[in-house]
């Protein structure tokens, strides 16, 4: 169980660092707050809720993901090197798609709303 336990801690601790470095993360965070609210004043049907929530879900996993790997890939390549930076890009190009895909969730939900 301790172990179990230690492993939801180096978990946590590895969103704490992304949190604390990273912009876009932080970006996205506000985006949860203001998504979060949004629902919350338009009284989202739990169908509604589930979709925002996976879209969430989606784009702070590619976030923390594309960390890692920008992480890992400047341990392995500290200096300037091409295919490195192509890794970088294609990380960072999952959390465009993360994140265009949950504008459109999040559009097919809202816009309604405000009709």
């Amino acid at each position: 169980m301790r172990r179990l336990i230690k492993s939801f801690g180096y978990a946590l601790s590895g969103v704490a660092y992304t949190t604390k470095t990273q912009l876009n993360f932080q970006i996205h965070l506000v985006a949860v707050l203001l998504v979060g609210a949004a629902g919350w004043y338009f009284h989202l049907a739990v169908g509604e809720w589930l979709w925002v929530i996976l879209a969430i879900g989606l784009v702070l996993v590619a976030e923390l993901l594309n960390t890692a790997i920008e992480i890992l890939v400047d341990l392995v390549s500290p200096g300037f090197n091409e295919q490195a930076g192509r890794v970088k890009d294609v990380a960072a190009g999952a959390v465009v798609i993360a994140a265009i895909i949950a504008v459109v969730i999040g559009a097919l939900i809202f816009i309604p709303k405000f009709i």
